[in-house]
């Protein structure tokens, strides 16, 4: 018989997670197989070139530019520091001489008789890459980075902001309809990451951040709240590279949502725990979803049904319905029909049926729901 698939978010209590961190160029690794490294630790680092700049010496000293390379106080290669001179013009039978004194600081890289500017390279930008995942380095790419593996709570959201952060979870709200309002923000979540339950009020981000707050996991977000802290409109894009101060993960969708209740009480069931997440998303051809991270401190079972093949539809799984009239609800699947079935708009499709909590059974497209996988 064939299997039925659709994607779906992972929502599990203990699985076996591997971080891949890498360098944006080649550059050194600084630990080995086997090594315990803790998420804020380095574990490969680089240097970027550094930022150039251009000074037209021949404008600056009123000068052909042929003239520029015998005027040169310094020589290719050379360094140069702010306000050290760099330039001296011969004048008239020595007298008159004018003097350009550098405004950055850096190599002399070239120096050109034709254009009269003179390139100077700035300082090499380190570029660091951190664990971000407490656990074991199980490979080491040499040259470029490594991989962290450890047995984590994982969590995929629906969409975020910002990139990557670390703190203890905080729990706001109690329960996971509750709004993550501005009140529920308090002086000592600084540097915490702070779930919510339903909706995250416009104050209650701006509170967060003012706070030190380093990340807010709730359910849902106004677009316009979203709008006002951006600064923009969004659109489509790859979010993540934001420097706002503050990451927001969305677990369910935009609008007055509530937190899942599987999500709600597994956040709340690692209160305390040291957790990694990251806002990066991106929707359209490579999906990336952001996570939370929740590593145990002991080794121990996996959960059970995260064995199933990724994005599997079977009877008792958990979906999400991602359109109206039940969009946002949640509830096992109790049937999958074999044959397409005629829906409401007079076209074709392959369906499901879906048991929601109360006892409800309703019957949607395959297309419009997405599996919380364990």
């Amino acid at each position: 018989m064939a299997q039925a698939y659709t994607p779906g978010l992972k929502v599990t209590p203990r699985i076996v997670h591997r971080a891949r961190r890498v360098l944006p160029i080649a550059g050194e690794v600084l630990v080995n197989v086997g090594q315990t490294v803790q998420a804020r630790d380095v574990v490969a680092q680089t240097f970027m070139p550094g930022d150039i700049t251009p000074l037209n010496l021949a404008n600056l000293l009123s000068l052909p530019p042929a003239e520029v390379p015998d005027c040169m106080l310094k020589k290719m290669s050379e360094r140069i520091a702010i306000d050290e001179p760099l330039a001296r013009s011969k004048g008239i039978f020595g007298m008159f001489k004018s003097e350009y004194k550098s405004t950055v600081a850096g190599v002399i890289e070239k120096v050109s008789g034709t254009t009269g500017q003179v390139i100077v390279r700035g300082e090499p930008l380190a570029v660091q890459v951190q664990a971000y995942l407490g656990g074991k380095v199980v490979e080491v790419l040499p040259g470029e980075g490594c991989i962290v593996e450890a047995e984590v709570s994982f969590i995929q959201g629906i969409f975020g902001i910002g990139g990557e952060t670390h703190g203890p979870i905080r729990m706001a709200c109690d329960q996971s309809d509750q709004e993550l309002s501005a009140d529920r923000i308090k002086a000592d979540m600084k540097g915490a990451l702070v779930v919510g339950g339903g909706r995250v009020s416009h104050e209650a981000i701006n509170k967060a951040r003012q706070g030190g707050v380093a990340a807010i996991i709730t359910g849902g977000m106004d677009d316009q709240d979203l709008k006002s802290f951006l600064g923009y409109d969004l659109g489509v894009a790859i979010t993540g590279s934001e420097k706002l101060g503050l990451t927001i993960i969305i677990t369910e969708g935009f609008g007055d949502i509530a937190m899942a209740e599987r999500t709600f009480n597994l956040l709340k069931s690692r209160q305390g725990s040291q957790a990694a997440v990251n806002g990066a998303t991106q929707i359209r051809a490579g999906v990336m979803r952001p996570e939370v991270l929740v590593p145990w401190e002991s080794a121990g079972s996996q959960d059970s049904t995260a064995q199933l093949p990724d994005g599997l539809l079977e009877l008792g799984r958990l979906v999400r319905i991602i359109r109206d009239p039940y969009f946002g609800q949640i509830g096992e699947v109790s049937e999958l029909p074999h044959e397409p079935s005629v829906l409401d708009s007079g076209s074709k499709a392959r369906v499901l049926r879906v048991k929601f909590k109360s006892g409800e059974q309703v019957i949607v497209p395959r297309a419009n729901v997405e599996l919380i996988e364990g």
